[in-house]
Order: structure tokens, then C-alpha cells, then sequence
């Protein structure tokens, strides 16, 4: 399979977490090309999640094929979490942490620096930019354990810019923010799109679908069951419909 002109080709995927008989996704064929803006919504237990982890090469699928940015997702799997930007759901903090803001950013450029070297110059200042674009540097050096869920959700935001990704997966990024913050946060994704990044966001608000976002795929049961240009497919109602059915609009 070539998936060297796709930041993302999955033909046929299919993946079941250790101890469960079920697949988690089933038959999953999409394809993301680069630059592309994509929505991926659906009612809690989807297969959304589950499907993120599979292209980050985090749970190996048991049938199918996928590449990721041209490199099979079940072989690379260290040589695409470098290039990939990877903002998870619902991490949990220990409030007694005492790692500083700083220095989990720069955790995200771990794979560009290499093992036992120190960070240069150049990457503090990419740090320190990434905390800026999340309203952040005043936070810099205070301890993650002290921050709101809110504030540390910045954290991870600006740890996968510190990354320089070239594609971001971004997993209900808007979790935990206020009104404001999620507004900042959604010019701030429409703003890395622009500038190339390519992006694929997982969300079950449609309300927090962001205008640059170019076609939206609805999931259910582990399956894609619709996809589309994202203001046809909010027109139909459809994937309204599926979320206040599942129970999952807020």
C-alpha cells in the first residue's frame, strides 16, 4: 500500500484492546491528506479514541493496513510519534507533582533531542514560544501538580506544538477550558492548519467544530457510518441526531 501521498491512509483497519473479544474499530478505510482540517465525531465509545491510538502506533490493529505519513503504522511506530503531535484525553495529574510547566513542554521535543543530551538553546526557545501561543509563560515554572484541569490542558496543547509535528492529533482538545480559553485554543488550531500542520481532532460537541475544519467523519459502534464537508454534514442533523440518541451532547 502507498500512503506516501496521505499524511494518513488506513484500508480495512480493525483493532481490539488485550482481553476484549470485540473490536474497538472495525473496517475503518480514511484517508487524511496533508494540510487537511478533520473532525472525527461520535457518541462516547466510538472507537474515536481508539482510533488515534492506532495511527500513533500506541494499540497494533489485528487486521488491515495503515500508513502514517508514509511509514507503515505497525512497524514505525517510534519513528511516527516524532512527527506527530499527539494531545491525549483526560490525563490524569498528581496534584503533589512537582515536574514544572517548562519542562513538561519540552518533554514533547524528547524524540528531536535524542537520549542523555540537554536541550539547547534553540529548543528553549521553542518551549517558551509554544507556551506563549497557549497564554501560558507566566506559568513556566510552576509545578503541573498546581495547576486547574483547564491550565494543565494548555500544558499538553503547548507540549505537542513544542513538538513541531507535522500532523496533530488532537483529542477532545477543548476539554476542561472556559469559554474563553476554548476560543483561543480553536484560533490557535485553525492558526497551525494554516500554517501546514495537518490536523485530525476528535470531538462529541458538535458545537466545538471549528469553521477551518474541512470535512468531518461521524463514528458509531467502532465504525465510520458517515463523512462529508463539514457544513453539509451539520446540515443534515444526522450526526445530531446519533449524538442525543447515545446520550452524549452536552
Amino acid at each position: 500500500m502507498n500512503g506516501a501521498q496521505d499524511a494518513i491512509l488506513l484500508r480495512g483497519l480493525s483493532a481490539v484492546y488485550e482481553g476484549e473479544s470485540v473490536p474497538a474499530i472495525r473496517d475503518i478505510d480514511m484517508s487524511v491528506a496533508s494540510g487537511d482540517f478533520i473532525c472525527v465525531v461520535g457518541p462516547n465509545g466510538a472507537g474515536k479514541t481508539t482510533l488515534l491510538e492506532v495511527i500513533n502506533g500506541i494499540l497494533p490493529h489485528t487486521s488491515g493496513e495503515g500508513t502514517a505519513l508514509g511509514l507503515s503504522i505497525s512497524e514505525n511506530g517510534d519513528r511516527i510519534r516524532k512527527r506527530i503531535g499527539y494531545v491525549i484525553q483526560n490525563f490524569e495529574i498528581d496534584p503533589l507533582s512537582p515536574f514544572l510547566c517548562r519542562n513538561v513542554v519540552m518533554s514533547g521535543r524528547a524524540g528531536m533531542i535524542g537520549l542523555l543530551r540537554f536541550p539547547a538553546k534553540h529548543d528553549w526557545d521553542v518551549v517558551n514560544r509554544a507556551l506563549s501561543l497557549v497564554g501560558m509563560e507566566s506559568y513556566a515554572s510552576r509545578p503541573v501538580g498546581k495547576l486547574s484541569g483547564g491550565e494543565f490542558q494548555k500544558i499538553l496543547i503547548a507540549r505537542a506544538i513544542a513538538q513541531e509535528p507535522e500532523v496533530y492529533l488532537l483529542d477532545e482538545p477543548f476539554s476542561n477550558l472556559d469559554i474563553k480559553a476554548r476560543g483561543d485554543v480553536d484560533r490557535l488550531i485553525c492558526e497551525l492548519n494554516r500554517g501546514g500542520s495537518t490536523i485530525l481532532m476528535v470531538s462529541h460537541d458538535v458545537g466545538s467544530i471549528p469553521l477551518s475544519c474541512t470535512r468531518m467523519i461521524l463514528m458509531d459502534r467502532g465504525r465510520i457510518v458517515a463523512e462529508g464537508p463539514r457544513n453539509e454534514m451539520l446540515q443534515t442533523g444526522e450526526i445530531s441526531d446519533l449524538l442525543r440518541c447515545r446520550g452524549s451532547e452536552p
